[in-house]
């Protein structure tokens, strides 16, 4: 009796563990994990482990496959193997991505793991989100980890916490909004409510943590989506096809249930790059980023919902960069930087009453800090019309060197406020030139 009681055990724990490698559980007693994320240009970064080695990921709503990018670099370290050749469609004008798609690999975010996860591997050593965030970026994680566990992002405090659905409580919450979702290809899409011209719009929209805008929206003159007179063209983002332009403008209300933005900020993408997106049945554009991070959210994959609570950034106004200039890492070059003066005690006859005579020594050194380009520049703009290039990298900012700044916190003194005068001195093909312009609000 006893060996027929072992064996029933045996078996049922091997029925678990055969279940547990199809999807990402929790290994602690909790079933619960709470991991910090840096938060770059309003995406989520995190630490994701892919076959025992460490990496930087997205979190992104907005993809359905696990993508690792600078495939060629990363590919002998990861130890991919079973794989097989495929193409991979998304935003941009460009045409479908050679990638290879590997299967059997071990995924672990914190205390979770799957041990049989799939991943999409590109070729292209050019396709590389990393310069333009200034942190290390390897690839992208969405619909794997969602679907599998209840995730709360917290943007207030930078962290997720990830539970097993089974031992998820939901807390009584008064100031909530709960959406239901639909999903397309693996992708949750929410209803919610546009204001254009006065005129209340409903639309469906992808929920795209991995886009750093607050909203696209496709244009469509039948639904009275259209933007207004006041808008700009611009480079909206990189796309997994390429580089997608569009408009940029306001509207003037974007509504989640309760939850009322005025005057948001809002892009229409050319219809060019987005194209492959339209074909979803219903859908108007995307709920990204900058919205999101204004809310504590809850992916509910497996109920098919969406919680979203209001937190200190709700209020936030609707900013965007007034320069046109779009900065990017450039790899790094050196720097001559002054050191501490150095004391060097010498005796002398006829120095103080001790007999010591300080000399300070100037002493320098070259360290190699990050370089800045510009790699995005949109015609009309305040830096285009003094003079600025592409290619031209940035040595300092209103006098204080460029490489003391995070890429992050440059781009931000961009979103300054209207009439505010950067001083910009650059490189230009070995020639030193300095630049000078007001931030202008184009909206005002």
């Amino acid at each position: 009796m006893k060996k027929a009681l072992a064996l029933i055990l045996l078996i049922f724990s091997l029925s678990n563990a055969v279940y547990s490698q199809g999807k990402f559980i929790i290994q602690n007693k909790k079933r619960s994990d709470k991991i910090k994320f840096k938060l770059i240009n309003n995406l989520i970064v995190i630490p994701v482990e892919i076959n025992g080695v460490e990496l930087s990921f997205l979190l992104d709503t907005g993809v359905s496959k696990p993508i690792i990018f600078n495939f060629l670099n990363v590919s002998d370290t990861l130890k991919i193997k079973d794989t097989k050749k495929i193409y991979l469609r998304g935003l941009g004008e460009g045409e479908s991505v050679e990638a290879l798609k590997s299967r059997n690999n071990v995924f672990k975010v914190g205390d979770a793991i799957k041990l049989n996860q799939d991943l999409y591997a590109v070729y292209d050593a050019n396709l590389n989100f990393a310069p333009r965030l200034g942190v290390p970026v390897h690839g992208i994680l969405g619909f794997d980890l969602f679907k599998d566990l209840v995730v709360e992002i917290n943007y207030a405090h930078k962290y997720i916490r990830m539970t097993e659905p089974k031992s998820y409580r939901y807390k009584t919450c008064k100031k909530c909004e709960i959406f239901s979702l639909e999903f397309y290809n693996n992708k949750p899409y929410i209803n919610a409510k546009v204001k254009i011209k006065d005129k209340q719009i409903p639309v469906k929209l992808l929920i795209d943590s991995g886009g750093s805008d607050a909203l696209w929206l496709f244009e469509d003159d039948t639904l009275g989506i259209v933007s207004n007179n006041r808008y700009f063209e611009d480079f909206l983002g990189h796309g997994l096809s390429g580089s997608v332009y569009g408009k940029r403008s306001k509207i003037d209300e974007f509504s989640l249930k309760s939850f009322v933005l005025k005057r948001a900020n809002v892009a229409y993408p050319d219809s060019s790059s987005i194209s492959h997106a339209k074909k979803i049945t219903g859908r108007n554009g995307s709920l990204a980023g900058n919205i999101l991070k204004r809310f504590n959210v809850i992916m509910d994959y497996r109920n098919a919902k969406v919680t979203f609570k209001k937190n200190g950034h709700f209020k936030e106004k609707f900013s965007y960069n007034k320069s046109g200039i779009e900065l990017a890492h450039n790899g790094v070059r050196f720097v001559k930087e002054r050191e501490s003066f150095v004391p060097n005690n010498n005796l002398s006859n006829d120095t103080n009453q001790n007999g010591t005579r300080i000399v300070f020594d100037s002493r320098y050194k070259f360290s190699l800090k990050p370089a800045y380009a510009i790699v995005e520049l949109r015609v009309d703009s305040p830096a285009h019309r003094a003079g600025l290039k592409n290619g031209d990298v940035v040595l300092s900012i209103n006098g204080k060197p460029a490489h003391q700044y995070t890429l992050q916190q440059l781009m931000y003194s961009f979103y300054d406020d209207d009439g505010k005068k950067i001083k910009l001195r650059i490189d230009r093909n070995g020639r030193v030139l300095n630049y000078s312009f007001l931030l202008e609000d184009f909206f005002q």
